[in-house]
């Protein structure tokens, strides 16, 4: 626990009912969405810019680590205060502070509710397109500091590549400006993308500039049911390569689809081996020919059938059993490894493959489902960690999913992060002078290494 003075330091910069130090606060803010855990020492929750660059200034003046958090709907272990300290809890920055529909652009604090963003730029007729499975509790500041993606990622892409700038706190509580208004990019290096995915480990994000795109005329949304999950894996690399760019292409197994059917009971067809939730927008014409070349595709490629949605409701319906896929977990197990091995798109089909013989090499049942159209797929490991031989086993299938996935050419996280779930691993991807460089960096940044201590290039744990 912090000294009473320093606590005391905290509340007269917040307010005394922003300071939490209760021990059954610290067991609330010591998790995330992983089954990890650590404690912090207090939680502050600061209203503004200047509040966080004052809170920051007695953390390292007393050498206090402090871990940024806000919906901790990660899913690497990212918010877990593994050293203690402080849990700066960013939801109170909660504002949308300017849409301009003239140069298509959000300015937005770190807690807003990404789902938030998506409505208020819809009301003006622009789009937000990042749209992470978590994006109704979600905040802004979380999917900027993991660069989160979602289903649209196929043809809008991640969160990297819509933030054109940010402000942000360093390590000193001194404050910085990267980007600009304009196209993000500024003279010298790209600031604002060594900041984007830095998982609060180099500064805490206080606003953020978003680019926006027109909201399309038309969408059509699509159902593919196929008997085998390896034919629907394949449709998403014969979608590509035939110059189609779907607005999404998602992959649902058969583990998948009864789960969610138990959960929802919206009539999913549950016999099925795998099946594409396949979405095109643009001008009328334009989906009307690709929703068209997609449907022969799939049936090429040995769909039994392809359903489109012939009202919103269905369409609607058709998204929330994708959202809901990891309320559906629970229906098999009460833990899980939920990972997002992503791998180039032609390499779908294989990886899908891989995950298949995993999980009947190991006994534990892995749901096989994701973005596959940009190759970011979310193989979950599901299992009971009071059962010690279970989780053995699943933790040897999370190993050699992680080594499967690189050997494929691919990456750890297509939009997750690393955090310190990933962080054993990180040193194989990057090679280890990429890792080497990775720690200098933070360094450089942080050199007390005070912001987020204990994740990524700093994992303290064994190294693969």
């Amino acid at each position: 626990m912090l000294k009473p003075e320093i606590l005391n330091k905290l509340r007269a910069v917040v307010g005394n009912s922003h300071v939490l130090s209760e021990p059954e606060d610290m067991i609330v803010y010591s998790n995330d969405a992983t089954i990890l855990s650590a404690k912090p020492e207090a939680v502050v929750q600061p209203a503004n810019r200047d509040e966080v660059a004052e809170v920051v200034r007695l953390a390292a003046r007393y050498n206090i680590p402090v871990t940024c958090r806000g919906a901790a709907t990660c899913l690497s272990g990212g918010t877990i205060p593994l050293k203690g300290g402080i849990v700066l809890e960013l939801t109170r920055l909660n504002q949308i502070l300017n849409i301009d529909k003239v140069n298509k652009i959000a300015v937005v604090q770190p807690g807003v509710i990404t789902f938030d963003l998506i409505t208020a730029a819809g009301n003006v007729g622009l789009l937000y397109p990042p749209d992470p499975s978590s994006m109704k509790e979600s905040t802004l500041g979380g999917n900027v500091a993991e660069c989160a993606g979602g289903p649209k990622g196929v043809k809008y892409g991640i969160t990297r590549d819509f933030v054109l700038g940010m402000e942000a706190v360093l390590s000193d509580g001194s404050i910085i400006q990267t980007g600009n208004a304009v196209d993000g990019d500024m003279c010298g290096p790209d600031w604002t993308m060594l900041l984007t995915g830095s998982e609060g480990t180099m500064a805490v994000i206080t606003s953020i500039t978003l680019r926006l795109v027109p909201l399309p005329a038309v969408k059509k949304t699509m159902m593919a049911i196929y008997d085998r999950l390896e034919d629907a894996a394949k449709t998403v690399s014969v979608t590509m390569a035939a110059g189609i760019i779907p607005t999404t292409l998602e992959l649902m197994d058969n583990l998948s689809i009864v789960s969610v059917e138990k959960y929802l009971k919206i009539g999913l067809p549950v016999k099925a081996g795998g099946l594409l939730l396949i979405e095109v927008d643009g001008v009328l014409s334009t989906v009307e020919e690709n929703a068209r070349r997609v449907s022969e595709i799939c049936k090429q490629c040995g769909a039994t059938e392809v359903k489109i949605a012939q009202t919103p409701q269905e369409a609607e319906d058709l998204w929330r059993a994708r959202r809901s896929i990891n309320p559906a977990f629970g229906q098999v197990a009460p833990c899980k490894f939920a990972e997002d091995a992503t791998v180039p798109r032609s390499l779908v089909p294989v990886l899908v493959e891989k995950i298949m013989s995993i999980q009947e090499k190991y006994d534990v049942p892995i749901f096989n489902m994701g973005h596959a159209g940009d190759g970011n797929m979310h193989p979950t490991i599901m299992f009971d960690k009071r059962n010690k031989e279970q989780m053995a086993r699943a933790e040897q299938a999370l190993d050699e999913v992680h080594i499967v996935t690189l050997e494929l050419g691919g990456t750890l996280s297509g939009e997750h992060g690393i955090g310190c779930a990933k962080a054993p691993y990180l040193r194989a991807e990057t090679g280890a002078t990429g890792y080497k460089i990775g720690r200098e960096i933070k360094q450089a940044v942080d050199p007390l290494g005070i912001l987020n201590p204990g994740k990524m290039f700093f994992y303290e744990g064994k190294l693969h």
